[in-house]
């Protein structure tokens, strides 16, 4: 079973900077893709960025030239480095991997933008 955990989330103001990590528990290049997904109160989860085994990325409109996802095969581990937060950047943020047309996901960690 494959367990991802999630860490490096926290409070920072406006204009700053977060670097989210997600462990998985086996080898990330076996997965299909993994991305990161986030939800605001209110709201329905969303995209936020995803990296494929092939090394292709994708993000949504708002976050692009701000987040960079990228991965670590040997820590078996995916990053997502948030710059230029926003207040509208705050939210639950999820990490998910998909292997064998099974999602997985974390247990999410709180990014808060204060402005």
């Amino acid at each position: 079973q494959v367990q991802l955990v999630e860490s490096g989330g926290g409070l920072v103001q406006a204009g700053g900077s977060l670097r989210l990590s997600c462990a998985a528990s086996g080898s990330i290049f076996s997965f299909n893709a993994m991305g990161w997904y986030r939800q605001a109160p209110g709201k329905q989860r969303g995209l936020v960025a995803v990296i494929r085994r092939s090394g292709y990325t994708n993000y949504a409109d708002s976050v692009k030239g701000r987040f960079t996802i990228s991965r670590d095969n040997d820590k078996n581990t995916v990053y997502l480095q948030m710059n230029s937060l926003k207040s509208e950047d705050t939210a639950v943020y999820y990490c998910n991997a998909n292997l064998n047309l099974n999602d997985y996901w974390g247990q999410g960690t709180q990014v808060t933008v204060s402005s």
